[in-house]
């Protein structure tokens, strides 16, 4: 099933998520779901919070970007409770975009390395270390279920010029190839 992306202003955007109890949601319907969505709106990544679930659940998939980025082939996982171990390693600078903050991109610095313990869509337990692009795509999905936006990452002078494009945008009047949930009607 393709949900709709709920987009910028929506109040679960900016709620941190609940960890999930085994047994108590389908998380491989879920992470399907959530797949399917994320591919029918091109994306790379996608938290729970940005279908209107506020869980602790992302999915990621590197594949579509692996012409640009090397080692992205077996980049495609479900991530259920994550917790960030650690982020070391140099911050760098690059360009990110947001499906529920469309047409806006900027630079955001994030770590180039990061340690994160999570659970899979069957409950296996993981700790893995992740670099490069990798690690920024798992720290950009993290942020959404702490409850943090890319754009929460840049000057206040940035995000001041953007502030007519972000009303825009939580009001639906922004253009798609994906069904949006509208924050302020509500309508999708």
């Amino acid at each position: 099933m393709i949900y709709p992306i709920v987009v910028y202003g929506d109040p679960v955007l900016k709620k941190r998520g609940k960890d999930l109890e085994k047994g108590k949601t389908d998380v491989i319907q879920l992470s399907n779901d959530m797949f399917e969505t994320m591919e029918g709106a091109n994306g790379i990544g996608l938290a729970a919070p940005q279908i209107g679930k506020s869980i602790r659940m992302f999915v990621v998939d590197g594949t579509p970007i692996e012409d640009d980025e090397e080692d992205m082939s077996d980049f495609r996982k479900v991530f259920i409770n994550p917790e960030i171990i650690e982020e070391y390693g140099d911050e760098w600078a690059f360009e990110e975009g947001c499906l529920s903050i469309p047409d806006i991109r900027e630079e955001v610095e994030r770590h180039e390395k990061l340690k994160i313990h999570y659970f899979d869509e069957n409950w296996k337990e993981h700790e893995e270390e992740f670099d490069g692009m990798k690690a920024r795509i798992i720290q950009h999905e993290y942020d959404h279920i702490e409850g943090v936006l890319f754009t929460d990452h840049i000057s206040p002078f940035k995000k001041k010029l953007l502030k007519g494009k972000l009303t825009n945008i939580s009001k639906g009047k922004v253009k798609t190839s994906y069904r949006i949930k509208i924050p302020i009607t509500g309508k999708r």
